[in-house]
């Protein structure tokens, strides 16, 4: 039963969400509201997620099926999530050619990338409780990781592998070595 709960779950993931970071609530959703995982270890896939080569979508799917129900579940969830974007990607190809240059067309790329914007600022919103402590107090060496990320890919144009390279070692310095909370 839970392997077919993870195969409709990520089958709905994967026809509702633009991908990427978009699909991180409708996951968080899903995974919370079937008692797969916490909030905790949702926020931990989505940061293993994020580091390890691959899409997101399909990352966390193979963790939370994983988690929920070994390599069974994870070959669910991934049948799962790319079982809609293969069928919408064929169609789309077939139907491309006829509104590439259609001006309908543009507009509601218009419309979508806001939208697409406005999802990745609700993942950022929702995750910031991972940034509290254990009092509800600001997490400094998380805050100061993640300026010191935008610092290194705004200011010193640092490629993304390396400050997840560096943010992953300073993560681990900070909470694992030195035990910080």
């Amino acid at each position: 039963m839970v392997l077919l709960e993870l195969l409709w779950s990520f089958v709905k993931i994967g026809f509702t969400s633009f991908g990427g970071l978009s699909m991180i609530p409708l996951i968080t959703s899903e995974v919370l509201s079937h008692g797969w995982m916490t909030a905790g270890e949702v926020s931990d896939i989505v940061a293993i997620a994020e580091m390890t080569p691959g899409p997101l979508g399909l990352n966390c799917a193979t963790f939370a099926g994983i988690h929920a129900a070994g390599i069974p579940g994870a070959v669910m969830a991934n049948l799962g999530v790319l079982s809609p974007t293969l069928t919408l990607c064929a169609v789309a190809a077939v139907f491309f050619e006829h509104v590439k240059n259609n001006k309908y067309m543009e507009h509601i790329l218009v419309g979508v990338r806001p939208a697409c914007l406005g999802m990745i600022v609700g993942v950022m919103c929702s995750l910031y409780t991972n940034y509290l402590g254990a009092a509800g107090n600001v997490n400094l060496p998380a805050v100061a990781i993640g300026g010191l990320d935008l610092f290194l890919l705004l200011k010193c144009r640092l490629g993304v592998p390396a400050v997840i390279g560096i943010s992953a070692l300073l993560g681990l310095l900070c909470f694992g070595v030195l035990g910080w909370q």
